[in-house]
């Protein structure tokens, strides 16, 4: 598997940002009344729930909740004019350390 999908994704919420299609769970965080609050709460439930699920061992939802984690992380960073290049070139930095 490519790490081209993270790419695909965060490119999908950039697009969502724009367009704020009207059937869209992106554009819908992007936009709800809350905001930031929003998107920072489900990043916090997110959080727990993959805790929860390494705590049990239960690698089926680690996955999933994992998947739910970085999507929303993604959101965050496209509300707040990030790219994943920016996410990226921290990472990078950080490598061999």
């Amino acid at each position: 598997m490519s790490g081209d999908i993270l790419n695909e994704l965060f490119e999908t919420i950039e697009s969502r940002k724009e367009t704020l299609p009207e059937d869209s769970y992106t554009a819908d965080l992007l936009t709800h009344e809350k905001g930031e609050n929003a998107v920072l709460e489900k990043l916090g439930e997110e959080t727990t729930e993959l805790v929860l699920a390494a705590k049990d061992d239960r690698r089926d939802e680690m996955s999933h909740e994992a998947a739910d984690l970085i999507y929303h992380l993604f959101v965050l960073l496209s509300m707040k004019d990030m790219t994943l290049d920016d996410l990226l070139a921290e990472l990078e930095t950080r490598h061999g350390d």
